[in-house]
């Protein structure tokens, strides 16, 4: 996942963090610490294109993701 968004977000972002969570089962993203996605209150995991278009949505809302885009 993290290959995921250094590829799609090329010029938009610099790094991916992984962070283990001292709780287990948490999954967390969050973009210079705004919390863009929590597992916990998602209630389940979403698809990779839907956790694209959240980032995509905070670093540059005016990117085109492709056939991942919203409908």
């Amino acid at each position: 996942m993290a290959q995921e968004f250094l590829t799609t977000f090329l010029e938009d972002i610099d790094s991916v963090n992984l962070k283990p969570s001292e709780v287990s089962g948490r999954y967390t993203i969050t973009i210079n610490d705004e919390i863009v996605f929590d597992r916990k209150r998602y209630g389940s995991f979403p698809e990779i294109k839907e956790l694209k278009q959240l980032v995509r949505d905070k670093v540059n809302p005016q990117k085109s993701l492709g056939h991942s885009d919203k409908k």
